[in-house]
């Protein structure tokens, strides 16, 4: 075959080969970078002003952080923080029963608790108790002063304001099961008693373990109010102390320190509780 017969045959045609991929440039988010510089700027000017400003004395704080008093104050308001929340849980939980029954009775007397003790301000109801001897002198023949120590108005006045939160939390709780699962153990022939603690219980912690989290959180920080009644609580060993030294600042800051350092560990704690019930929901992290 000549060379002009090959010039002339046809070529085969080209298989285009995969398209470019084009380049994926990321935004560049100039505003979010120069607003977290500019926060991150102030947070250093903060620290820095708080590390190095004398007034605060860190000395002295370093000082009376672990003293006899202090430890006492605070191993009180860890005690009165425990008790109020089983206490108000307790309670809570048979008034969240009666907002739940069929009875209409025992569903008005529990609105009307949580209704009254959520309308009253904490520390008006300590201040009621505790001045409780002006309206009932005696109850059962003893002096109703030597019957509430101050200590005994505090669990008392906070169970109490407590239960009426409680109630709502376990309520919405139970609520958020579905009913479809409450009727289909009824029809598998579970006893009331197992259903409610196979079926509704696991499920209702869910709802109910976030929110009594930080309820238990809110109630160690709200013990500090029984101070006004003289309960030697952890804010309250502190001020017998500045009001000896005159050295307010420091002490409120071990005061500070201490609630910070026990409401961290009760957050990690309630972060491993959540993970334990949000196992097979896809909430687990």
């Amino acid at each position: 075959m000549s060379s002009d017969t090959l010039a002339q045959a046809p070529t085969a045609p080209e298989i285009p080969g995969p398209p470019a991929v084009p380049r994926i440039v990321p935004q560049r988010r100039y505003g979010q970078w120069t607003a977290a510089l500019v926060v991150l700027v102030l947070l250093g000017l903060a620290l820095d002003s708080v590390v190095r400003n004398r007034a605060f004395q860190w000395d002295v704080v370093a000082e009376y952080f672990t003293t006899g008093s202090v430890l006492r104050g605070l191993w009180l308001t860890l005690w009165l923080t425990a008790v109020v929340m089983v206490l108000g849980f307790a309670f809570g939980t048979l008034l969240a029963a009666f907002r739940l029954s069929a009875n209409p009775v025992l569903r008005a007397v529990g609105w009307g608790y949580v209704w009254l003790f959520r309308s009253i301000p904490i520390l008006v109801q300590l201040l009621l108790w505790f001045n409780i001897g002006a309206l009932y002198p005696t109850v059962l023949g003893v002096k109703t002063v030597d019957l509430l120590s101050p200590v005994a108005v505090a669990v008392v006045g906070l169970t109490l304001h407590e239960a009426a939160y409680a109630a709502e939390v376990v309520r919405s709780g139970i609520l958020s099961v579905d009913r479809g699962q409450i009727e289909a153990a009824q029809a598998l022939g579970l006893s009331r008693w197992r259903r409610w603690r196979r079926i509704v219980l696991p499920q209702a912690m869910r709802s109910i373990v976030p929110p009594a989290g930080n309820m238990l959180i809110g109630t160690l920080k709200g013990t500090s109010i029984v101070s006004v009644i003289a309960v030697n609580d952890l804010l309250f060993s502190a001020q017998l102390i500045y009001h000896r030294t005159y050295q307010v600042i420091p002490l409120l800051m071990v005061a500070t320190l201490w609630y910070a350092v026990v409401t961290t560990v009760l957050g990690i704690g309630q972060a491993y509780v959540e993970k334990y019930y949000a196992r097979g929901t896809g909430g687990a992290r």
